[in-house]
């Protein structure tokens, strides 16, 4: 199932949606006009956990069509907005996690050139949340190197302590692309939140797709194109700590909760690994593909 926060109008708050033959099936319109109290918000989907989700696609296989049609509107109609416009928490980003980004970095970064041991992690505030097709800032004053990265980004569906990798993929709900923006300039002493972490910094989206659609999210190509050119294109076999590591990791020292979002990490083909360098500017275009989530395209503007 491929989920969506959506507006239907720019007056309209954000509402749950089913992307459903190019429809947008508002879920609790749906179960209203069936006597059913289905959820409206994603996040309240999420608390649910998988009973929702197999009930509201029960309810779709046995609709009628004028009943969906009564609960739609045209995807190509529809505003949407990040999946979860408004995450609790800041999103737990995983850096330097492909070998071949790992020795970019060193050349141009200063990061070590030895393959981390345990997972490089870092965050990004719910303000730096972006929707697809939302502007980038670019702050003249502050950067001159904003660059990209393309990320699988994982969904947590239920609270999660120390637990095992063997286990892990039974706390996602599901999986998103995040363009971890990051203005290489803004490192400070090692830090990388204000790199990181700037407002809009965190597009995300279009969709959620969950996790018993996407089984195997770790053969997923990542593309990253600027301005219609190829930038980056990797695979997420290619992680040096998959997801179940992923998990096992944080939730050994930091209780994940339903509705945190994880940034997996970025392959190799940023701009600042590039000779030379390349960085982004007013007026230039990212999107990234991973299929079969979609694609994620921003445009730069000057803030």
């Amino acid at each position: 199932m491929k989920l969506v926060t959506y507006r239907a109008n720019t007056a309209a708050e954000g509402r749950l949606g089913v992307v459903y033959e190019g429809l947008i099936v508002d879920v609790e319109y749906l179960g209203d006009n069936l006597g059913l109290s289905f959820p409206n918000t994603m996040l309240d989907l999420i608390d649910n956990g998988s009973t929702s989700i197999k009930a509201i696609q029960q309810v779709l296989n046995h609709a009628k069509i004028t009943e969906i049609a009564a609960s739609s509107i045209p995807l190509e109609n529809a505003i949407l907005l990040a999946p979860i416009p408004r995450p609790r928490k800041n999103i737990f980003g995983i850096g330097l996690n492909y070998t071949e980004h790992v020795a970019e970095s060193a050349r141009t970064l200063d990061t070590s050139k030895e393959l981390p041991q345990k997972c490089v992690i870092f965050s990004k505030p719910p303000t730096s949340v972006i929707a697809h097709g939302d502007s980038i800032k670019h702050n003249a004053a502050v950067t001159q190197q904003m660059d990209w990265e393309g990320e699988l980004a994982v969904i947590i569906g239920k609270k999660a302590t120390q637990v095992s990798k063997a286990d892990a993929l039974d706390y996602v709900f599901g999986y998103t692309i995040i363009n971890d923006i990051s203005a290489r300039d803004c490192r400070r002493s090692g830090q990388w939140i204000v790199s990181k972490g700037q407002d809009t910094y965190a597009p995300m989206g279009p969709v959620i797709i969950t996790a018993d659609e996407l089984t195997d999210p770790h053969n997923l190509d990542i593309i990253t194109k600027v301005n219609g050119v190829e930038k980056q294109n990797g695979n997420t076999k290619y992680m040096l700590f998959n997801i179940n590591a992923i998990i096992e990791d944080i939730s050994e020292v930091i209780t994940l909760e339903p509705g945190d979002i994880i940034a997996t990490g970025t392959p190799a083909g940023v701009g600042a690994g590039r000779s030379p360098q390349e960085f982004m500017f007013p007026g230039d275009v990212v999107e990234i593909t991973i299929e079969p989530i979609g694609t994620l395209r921003n445009p730069i503007v000057k803030a």
